[in-house]
């Protein structure tokens, strides 16, 4: 299984060439795209970043350039070069933290969370390999709906006409950091394949401040490499097929030696567009990924946990169907399917002992299941257009089990779990109504939900001190949400948004404090945040300006519970990101990038908090000629403190330093 991906990428390889055979090849045109959004898209207040902006980001990592977007997070505020990447999951609305991604995140239509654990591979997704983002904030329905209740986050792979036929990159930068990238992109017949590759590591900075360093102590080293396949061949002069292949592997060290941490994966997808009269969208695609970290104790600072082995699949597909009912019309049916298995394997160790023997030695899986029919149409009026849509679900959790053997007597505790499944309802509807091209009306309901991942199921972790448990008794969360917006074009060029929301989380799932450094995942009963998003965008002669601010104000609703009042853990109230651009025709170009993110809390009691933080990165381009650019950026100029962990026993991680770098791109 775990080279099945790449066996499909070389086997598609000699279809997608064939296809290339195509009679009349002057009447197909090859995009490389999904099909076209339907006109109801705006009434639920998308954002967009493009590609200019994707390729110009100081970091050169997605997740960092998705912040642009205010209210976007992670459950820690550190990037993929220092973050554990269990604990990179996506949410949108301050909506709570705990790891797994509330967000549905999508490339090319495909849903890339890790079928385990629901964090998102951001090491993998390249931002040179990108067309656009579109973030969605709120529920959604549409295919592979299930699982946005925050919100949807859509990714599209760079078309022919934005990738150089040959293009790469070297970059270096600070505590001896590397970044190289290449990509070849020829056209073949009437399609194209594109080939591009990456690789980037750094010694790290040290993510403990000075006064807890100790002899063990390591800097967060990174090395990651992922590489990409990317095939698109016309079939018709209205039809197309795209396929994509990824691989990666990522090692990260945080805080000691030795607490070593492991993730890659091999992805393969099948798509299929038809953009004639019943215009069509299906795909397949498999997934194989693992994972594996070691736990250092803070205090003993031997190994106290090793996740030796997760191996998970992630299998699905979908069918979309636009069948022709007139011109006032857009209608979309079909279904989607995504199949989730996963174990884990791990190994305890008595810490205070200097031979750190192995005490107990586990394992925990389970499967996963969700089939969903879909319909949403868009009616056009005139100046209104009226958008609505309903998916039907059912899950299953089934197979999910735990398994613990003594090392030292050989006593086995095992626990199987009793099989669940349901039918699940959600829907969206919303209405824009343009009352001139300057000013436009937007509102919004919906609803949604997400299932526990197996890691929140059936794996326990431990930050150490800190024990988290499992929890295989979790219910779905289930989202309702309304919202309404104006959107203002004052004069060409110049767009201003802004939103107004109130979201409710039924059934949150969060880490629970139940004793001293013991937590639990648990189902709270409900969050509710309510909030405004800004946004504004615009070009004046040079001068490029976009800038988005989100004011979420969460609270727990737990009767009974010491935290019931409380603002979730890792949601910040104030977000906001600016980049001022001068960009001249001709010449160099600059840019600047101010984020700022308010005070949030550690943990459910409100018992640690950390600080609010304002960074400043930049970027300076100067083209030589002949395609080659002259790059010099800059992360956290200021160097400011930013914290991403509070533990309890005192211990502190910091999120990136100043970090400057230099290089140059060629692109032809």
């Amino acid at each position: 299984m775990k080279y099945l991906p790449l066996s499909l990428a070389l086997a598609a390889i000699p279809t997608v060439a064939c296809a290339d055979e195509a009679p009349d090849t002057a009447r197909i045109i090859v995009t490389g795209e999904g099909l076209s959004l339907p006109p109801g898209t705006p009434a639920y207040g998308s954002v967009v970043i493009d590609r200019d902006r994707l390729t110009n980001g100081a970091s050169g990592r997605i997740e960092s350039i998705l912040g642009d977007v205010a209210g976007f997070q992670q459950f820690r505020r550190s990037d993929s070069r220092s973050a554990n990447p269990s604990a990179q999951g996506a949410t949108l609305r301050a909506l709570g933290g705990n790891a797994s991604s509330r967000t549905l995140v999508l490339l090319d239509g495909v849903p890339i969370a890790d079928p385990f654990f629901g964090y998102i591979p951001f090491s993998a997704l390249v931002p040179d390999r990108l067309s656009v983002v579109r973030m969605t904030r709120g529920g959604g329905v549409g295919a592979f709906g299930a699982g946005a209740v925050a919100g949807i986050i859509e990714l599209a792979s760079a078309t022919r006409d934005q990738l150089p036929t040959f293009a790469a990159s070297a970059f270096y930068g600070s505590k001896d950091a590397t970044e190289l990238s290449a990509s070849i992109t020829p056209d073949l017949g009437g399609g194209y394949v594109s080939l591009s590759g990456r690789w980037d590591r750094g010694d790290g900075f040290q993510t403990t401040p000075k006064d807890q360093r100790v002899a063990t102590t390591a800097p967060a080293a990174y090395d990651g490499w992922s590489t990409n396949l990317r095939a698109v061949a016309p079939l018709s002069a209205t039809s197309e097929i795209q396929f994509r292949g990824t691989l990666f592997h990522d090692d990260r060290t945080l805080r000691f030696k030795g607490a070593d941490s492991m993730s890659e994966g091999q992805d393969a997808s099948i798509r299929f567009i038809s953009r004639g009269a019943w215009q069509v969208d299906a795909l397949a695609y498999i997934q194989a990924r693992n994972f594996s970290n070691i736990v250092i104790s803070s205090t003993s600072f031997r190994k106290s946990l090793d996740q030796r082995n997760t191996p998970s699949t992630g299998l699905g597909g979908k069918i979309e169907l636009r069948p022709p009912v007139g011109p006032d019309h857009v209608l979309r049916i079909g279904a989607d399917t995504r199949f989730a298995t996963g174990d884990m394997y791990e190994d305890a160790y008595n810490a205070n002992i200097a031979a750190n023997p192995v005490t107990f030695r586990r394992h925990a899986g389970g499967d996963q299941i969700t089939t969903g029919l879909f319909a949403e149409d868009d009616w056009t009026l005139g100046r209104l257009i009226l958008t609505g849509g309903a998916r039907a679900d059912h899950w299953s959790i089934s197979n999910g089990f735990f398994r613990q053997v003594s090392a030292t007597t050989g006593a086995v505790t095992a626990n199987s779990f009793a099989d669940r499944s349901d039918w699940q309802f959600s829907g969206r509807a919303g209405a824009l109504y343009r009352i001139s091209d300057a000013v436009a009306l937007r509102g919004a309901g919906y609803t949604g939900f997400r299932l526990p991942t197996l890691n929140e199921l059936y794996r326990p972790f431990v930050v150490f001190p800190v024990t988290t448990q499992a929890n295989a008794a979790l219910n779905p969360e289930k989202l309702r949400g309304v919202e309404a917006g104006i959107d203002l074009s004052p004069v060409s060029g110049i767009t201003l948004s802004a939103t107004g929301f109130i979201n409710r989380l039924d059934d949150a799932i969060a880490n629970v404090t139940t004793g001293t450094n013991t937590r639990q995942r648990q189902n709270v009963d409900r969050i509710t945040a309510k909030g405004i998003e800004l946004t504004a965008s615009g070009r004046i002669a040079d001068f490029l300006l976009s800038a988005s601010y989100a004011y979420s104000h969460s609270t727990v609703h737990a009767p009974g519970m010491a935290f019931d009042g409380f603002t979730p853990a890792q949601s910040p109230r104030h977000s906001a990101s600016a980049t001022l651009a001068w960009e001249p025709k001709q010449g160099p170009t600059l840019s600047a990038t101010l984020r700022y993110v308010s005070k949030q809390y550690e943990d459910d009691l409100q018992a640690y908090v950390l600080p609010d933080a304002l960074t400043v990165d930049a970027v300076a381009r100067l083209p030589l000629g002949h395609g080659v650019t002259l790059i010099a950026r800059g992360e956290n100029l200021f160097d400011e403190k930013v914290y991403t962990r509070l533990g309890t026993d005192g211990s502190i991680d910091l999120g990136t330093p100043r970090t400057l770098w230099i290089g140059v791109r060629f692109g032809r």
